[in-house]
């Protein structure tokens, strides 16, 4: 069984080899916002083989910018090329792999075997760390992937702590888990919803996400069909909450866990800036003082500044029943509008320019929040666009806009504003 790495100093137990932080990186921007806000790694994906085929997906030459930008960070790049790929997906596939490896990339992330072994034979610096996708959840089959050649198995999402522990106990290689976003309604993935309501496949790619749809109930017979709702009635869904384990992060660390994984290529650069910089915190603070440790409910408050749907902890501690899912009317959540990003800072006259992103006006409450900052909250005054001008409003997506701040702020900082 792996140990994790840890030494006393002063009398204190500190844990000195981190779990990884993985995070979502749908374009170059995200990727870039991903690593200042405190990922150890990215996972992104190219335009062929991976799952994602409505994100921004990454051309070779982009790859290499974001390889190239994340190595002058100590940051890992992992590609996803987790298709099942059918007879027509297999044309370009060596080509494509050896691209991967020319630009620098640490790894792919891979469901189907055809591209597992294709890899290890054409481009063999490239590790290969097996998908979600299959549904891994037992340590027999984390053994056989081991023997396989494999660098990391990243775990079916359906895999209890009490499970990982086993896997830990038993097999000698990287385990990767997910620990924060979305989940599926169908095992690991393993969906054909989006296949039959819309011929996107779920797994080349083209999912439509099915089971986030509102739906009325029915009875059909002989006779046709029976509402099995009432008007007023909430409108059924099939929709998991979503997955927070940001309180279990000290039983992962505690277990090995080599990779804690955060879900959202999708999402937007406040949803990566957010969720990372709360994990970054959380993992250090552990790890800094493990005995000691207590959650700031300020992390917690945080996480719930940025898109979610309700949380759960999921398969985590057991099996999860209905409260686990999204039935009934949602309850109101607290909604903050990304509304800018710091372009520069100026000490002599406190001025911020920043990129509009989100509609905002003198008289507005903001919060800015980044890496080098403490969240803080102020009042908006009078705003100037790039050319000097008084603005009554920032209304035009992507403006430059100049206002004073009450405090330092840095470029790739962000700014908030909650919907009220």
């Amino acid at each position: 069984m792996q140990t994790i790495a840890e030494q006393t100093k002063e009398g204190k137990r500190i844990i000195v080899k981190k779990p990884e932080l993985l995070a979502p990186a749908g374009s170059l921007e995200k990727l870039k916002v991903a690593v200042h806000y405190g990922a150890d790694a990215v996972y992104i994906g190219g335009r062929e083989f991976g799952l994602r085929s409505n994100a921004d997906n990454f051309s070779i030459e982009e790859m290499r910018e974001g390889v190239q930008f994340a190595s002058k960070y100590g940051a890992k790049v992992y590609v996803t090329t987790n298709i099942y790929a059918h007879n027509e997906n297999m044309d370009g596939l060596e080509e494509y792999l050896r691209d991967l490896q020319d630009v620098g990339v640490t790894g792919i992330i891979v469901a189907d075997p055809l591209i597992i072994e294709t890899c290890k034979r054409v481009a063999p610096k490239v590790e290969v760390h097996l998908s979600t996708q299959q549904s891994l959840s037992n340590w027999l089959a984390v053994k056989y992937w081991k023997e396989e050649g494999l660098h990391r198995v990243v775990l079916a999402r359906e895999v209890s702590l009490e499970e990982m522990l086993e896997m830990k106990k038993n097999v000698d290689i990287e385990i990767e888990t997910f620990v924060h976003g979305a989940m599926c309604i169908s095992y690991s993935g393993r969906c054909v919803l989006s296949n039959h309501m819309t011929a996107r496949d779920s797994n080349r790619g083209g999912c439509c996400q099915s089971c986030r749809w509102e739906y009325d109930l029915y009875e059909t017979n002989e006779n046709g069909e029976k509402a099995l709702f009432n008007p007023d009635d909430a409108s059924y869904t099939m929709s998991p909450k979503d997955l927070n384990l940001v309180q279990a992060i000290p039983k992962l660390i505690e277990a090995g866990i080599d990779s804690l994984k955060v879900e959202g290529r999708m999402k937007s650069i406040h949803y990566v800036a957010t969720v990372t910089s709360v994990y970054r915190k959380v993992i250090d603070a552990y790890c800094a003082d493990p005995e000691n440790f207590v959650i700031d409910k300020a992390w917690m408050d945080e996480l719930e500044k940025c898109a979610n749907r309700d949380f759960a902890p999921q398969f985590f501690e057991g099996k999860p029943t209905y409260e686990e899912q999204m039935y009934g009317i949602h309850p109101k959540r607290t909604k903050f509008d990304f509304a800018g990003l710091v372009l520069d800072y100026e000490a002599e006259t406190s001025m911020v320019t920043l990129q509009q992103r989100n509609h905002f006006k003198p008289g507005d409450e903001i919060e800015f929040f980044g890496p080098e900052i403490e969240n803080f909250v102020q009042t908006v005054g009078t705003i100037w666009n790039e050319d000097g001008e008084e603005l009554d409003a920032a209304r035009h997506p992507l403006e430059t806009i100049r206002f004073k701040v009450d405090r330092p702020v840095y470029p790739q900082n962000m700014m908030r504003k909650e919907v009220r």
